[in-house]
């Protein structure tokens, strides 16, 4: 079977939506007619998912923040963590309101940029995922 042709058969059929939408049937459904609720995604689709994330995390932390890449390698894991988490955002939310924190992190005072990211309310939400990476801030 001319698989190329079949998949294009389908985009015309079933249509392509990058955003999850609900079909016809109710059903939770993204890219062409993938039925979430029933079918999901497999291991291997959820890891290139993941693979894409974080290249696009990296690409917006060297974007916004491009210091960051003299950190040593646990400190940009931490980094890229918190922006995975909470997304790049702006000065009120998501990683780039932790104005203090960052600032902290850039002058190389990893232990204060492990008390601010302890000392926030996105500590309080993501529990022994914070105390683990401000470990990790802290320790490099």
């Amino acid at each position: 079977m001319n698989r190329e042709a079949l998949a294009k058969q389908l985009v015309i059929d079933e249509g392509l939506r990058l955003k999850p939408y609900h079909c016809t049937a109710g059903k939770l459904t993204i890219g062409v007619g993938r039925n979430l609720d029933d079918v999901g995604i497999t291991k291997a689709e959820a890891m290139m998912l993941l693979a894409s994330d974080i290249e696009r995390v990296e690409t917006e932390l060297d974007r916004v923040l491009p210091w960051w890449r003299g950190m040593s390698d646990k400190r940009q894991q931490v980094l890229a963590n918190m922006c995975f988490n909470m997304g790049i955002g702006n000065s009120t939310c998501g990683l780039l309101s932790f104005r203090n924190t960052l600032a902290a992190m850039q002058r190389g005072d990893y232990k204060a940029a492990a008390r601010g990211m302890l000392d926030s309310a996105w500590a309080r939400q993501v529990g022994d995922r914070s105390e683990r990476l401000a470990k990790m801030m802290e320790q490099g």
